[in-house]
């Protein structure tokens, strides 16, 4: 996969990952975070689009994990704690949830975000997008994308 030049920023290293999974109370997947080494933050350029329901829908930009932030404000916002602090209760049909049950991982082209499900399996998150026009507070409305992330990234077209 090919990323805008430029938005891609420094790869997330162990500790950084750790502490994610510890904050978030999940266990992100081998081959996102293997993504995260080369497209934390990507615009992508290539293998941008994947159909849904026979409608195609197109990435934006991949989320990040980070620490720490260069100068440009504007990637501050693509950072999944951040995304999380401000649609939080709209990723979680509980009331109780320590950590993410729905973690958004990627910004869809109109709002949406696709994300990692952990709802059914905390072990194995499916990858589903999540509609911010039919989400409420404690009601996430999402769609079935694919079993795996690794099924995500197979089903991922060129442009």
């Amino acid at each position: 996969m090919d990323f805008k030049e430029g938005s891609v920023i420094e790869s997330v290293d162990q500790e950084a990952i750790r502490n994610f999974e510890s904050d978030y109370n999940v266990k992100l997947p081998v081959k996102y975070v293997e993504f995260l080494s080369y497209g934390n933050c990507g615009i992508p350029i290539t293998e941008n689009t994947f159909f849904l329901d026979h409608r195609e829908r197109m990435i934006e930009r991949f989320l990040c994990i980070s620490d720490a932030y260069d100068s440009e404000a504007s990637k501050e916002v693509y950072d999944i704690g951040v995304v999380e602090s401000q649609i939080g209760e709209r990723l979680t049909d509980r009331t109780d949830t320590v950590g993410m049950d729905v973690v958004p991982i990627a910004a869809l082209f109109g709002g949406d975000f696709v994300c990692l499900d952990y709802r059914e399996n905390k072990d194995n998150p499916k990858v589903v997008v999540w509609d911010h026009e039919q989400s409420d507070e404690f009601s996430p409305v999402t769609e079935l994308v694919a079993n795996s992330f690794d099924e995500f990234l197979e089903l991922l077209k060129r442009h």
